[in-house]
């Protein structure tokens, strides 16, 4: 992620537990990051990534970039995760709980799971960049 012009990263969850917030401190950009439903000691974990400037800001963020308005949760509570995308309240909506990579438009509102960046479960380390000028968005893996 640091080779791409990136400003901000949404970071939707299972960070699993704090021993993997060193991996955090070598990212150039600033994170804003929920808690997945997996994760432990999340005093630790919000602790150690507030050292690294990353902030954790508990299961569900409202989050301004440029003029949009981005919803960032985990996505394991499937009404609250629909409610978000068919509201009509936000631009945007970043989850991450399927570990599945898929960008979708529902209604008015971009749907974002970037997958998981380690590829532990899934096999693919994945992840999105949002372009918030063009409200447009696209997968990388590697």
């Amino acid at each position: 992620m640091n080779s791409e012009p990136i400003e901000l990263v949404l970071h939707a969850g299972d960070y699993s537990a704090p021993f993997v917030t060193d991996y955090y401190k070598a990212l150039k950009s600033r994170m804003i990051g929920v808690f997945g439903n997996n994760d432990a000691e999340k005093i630790k974990l919000r602790d150690r990534l507030a050292e690294a400037g990353h902030e954790i800001r508990g299961r569900f963020a409202d989050v301004r970039a440029d003029n949009l308005r981005i919803a960032l949760t985990h996505g394991d509570e499937d009404d609250l995760l629909r409610s978000l995308t068919s509201c009509g309240g936000y631009d945007v909506v970043v989850s991450g709980h399927t570990h599945q990579a898929r960008i979708v438009e529902e209604e008015r509102t971009l749907v974002i799971n970037p997958g998981e960046i380690w590829g532990y479960l899934t096999g693919k380390s994945t992840f999105a960049v949002l372009n918030t000028s063009e409200r447009n968005a696209r997968l990388f893996s590697f």
